[in-house]
């Protein structure tokens, strides 16, 4: 993302403090050890009821928590529980958990501890530990603030400030974990890098650079509104404004029609110069790629129709139109299918004086030599993943997922000079968007995400 932090550090890394000052907190007589289950707390809670075991001998609980460190007593038998205030109106006073039992190794601490502090012990004092001076949440937070100082305060440790702000929400997609995690692990989406997530691992797979996460960040600014939701063209807007910028052009054809030009000699290949920028300058070499332009090509079949209209610039019967990098042509025939509706091949003419000067531009890609496919590449299209704005929302906010939302195009065809592309790699399809190698390319076989297409609506709007 572009940002140093200034150190990394583990909740595991004050191990050692927690467990000390939790027995601090036994000796003061704010924790007590529970043997509640989870469904009697929850009852007791909901009815503002002490625990049974809330008044034990001090000596008692700190006994019984030093069984817990040790082992001696099996998971969910016991807890430590703070002692905060079960008569408050705000539920996250209600004794919260400090401590559980759970015989798992820790990816940091290995198998030295079988008790492991809660959210809700730790971060106030690994925050006042490290000196903290903002401690920085999401608004769902605000009401354990009353919890977070109360800790802090019966230890005699320092505070830092604490401030809540809305959580970002873009539309379209479901940010938080919980909902996160089930579609992933319920294989709805392909991992938590699927390029349809909003996690930081999808959009980078999907092509997205840390310069547009961060401008689209900076430009939306800190709110408190917790009903805010940000509109997901927002983020493409600032996609596009980078990738215009560094991801070169080049020609590829997604659903191709084979276009046969008839006044071309069968074999003969000529390398054109095609422009990697827009502003390409004609002395800088490096700006350019070569591309092949043999008697058989293809263009997409929607740049096809059988009748023209004066507001298509496509290729028809008898119409002309230009052939980008390359020269204008002519659709002279038509070869159908016995259905008389399915188009199989166009024939062409193509003018070598460019004299001709037609309105319509395609895309295309040509043989490289006689017989040979152009380059097979498989193309992924990613759409919105829900179709509501705001799906997190919904009651069944799973009937809500976008089943078109993944469309694999298996072989399209591409110019030879992506054949050396590296994942990562970011590309503008011209007339289609920006593209992205994706990790499951092969040797064999390049694959390419779409990361954002050339429409952009929210610069048109301003919204």
């Amino acid at each position: 993302m572009g940002w140093e932090p200034f150190k990394i550090t583990y909740t595991s890394d004050y191990f050692q403090d927690l467990y000390e000052l939790a027995v601090e907190l036994i000796r003061r007589g704010h924790a007590y050890v529970d043997h509640q289950t989870p469904e009697e707390i929850k009852e007791y809670r909901e009815k503002k009821m002490n625990s049974p075991w809330r008044d034990r001998p001090i000596a008692e609980s700190l006994k019984l928590f030093d069984d817990m460190n040790r082992g001696l007593i099996e998971e969910g038998k016991a807890t430590l529980r703070m002692k905060q205030d079960m008569q408050s109106d705000n539920f996250n006073m209600y004794d919260l958990i400090a401590y559980r039992v759970k015989f798992t190794p820790h990816p940091h601490a290995g198998d030295k501890w079988c008790i492991y502090p809660s959210y809700d012990y730790a971060h106030c004092i690994v925050d006042s530990l490290e000196n903290i001076t903002h401690s920085l949440c999401t608004l769902e937070f605000e009401t354990r603030r009353a919890s977070y100082y109360w800790l802090l305060h019966v230890l005699d440790l320092y505070q830092p400030y604490v401030w809540e702000y809305s959580r970002l929400n873009v539309t379209n997609t479901v940010m938080s974990k919980r909902k996160l995690n089930y579609i992933v692990t319920n294989k709805y989406v392909d991992g938590w890098d699927d390029p349809r997530l909003m996690t930081l691992a999808g959009l980078r797979r999907r092509g997205v650079t840390s310069t547009a996460i961060n401008a689209f960040v900076r430009g939306i600014g800190i709110t408190r509104s917790d009903c805010s939701m940000i509109r997901l063209d927002r983020l493409e807007y600032h996609i596009r404004e980078e990738l215009n910028k560094t991801a070169p052009r080049v020609l590829v054809v997604l659903h191709p029609l084979k276009v046969v030009i008839t006044n071309l000699k069968s074999g003969s290949v000529m390398d054109l110069d095609a422009k990697k920028w827009p502003d390409a300058q004609a002395d800088d070499t490096s700006a350019f790629y070569k591309v092949p332009f043999s008697n058989v090509i293809y263009i997409e079949h929607s740049d096809f129709r059988m009748k023209d209209s004066k507001d298509y610039y496509g290729l028809a019967p008898g119409k002309s139109v230009l052939l980008r990098y390359a020269f204008p042509i002519k659709c002279t025939d038509v070869v159908l299918a016995d259905d008389n509706e399915t188009v199989l091949e166009i024939r062409a003419e193509y003018d070598p004086s460019k004299k001709s000067k037609p309105k319509g531009v395609l895309h295309w890609v040509a043989e490289p030599f006689p017989g040979a496919d152009p380059l097979k590449v498989e193309v992924r299209l990613f759409e919105k993943l829900f179709n509501s704005e705001n799906p997190a929302e919904l009651d069944n906010w799973l009937a809500d997922l976008n089943l078109d939302s993944k469309v694999v195009i298996p072989t399209a065809y591409a110019v030879p000079a992506l054949r050396n592309a590296a994942i990562g790699d970011t590309f503008q399809f011209e007339r289609l968007g920006y593209f992205t190698v994706d990790k499951d390319s092969t040797a064999e076989k390049l694959v390419f995400n779409r990361t954002v297409t050339l429409k952009d609506t929210y610069g048109k709007n301003g919204k």
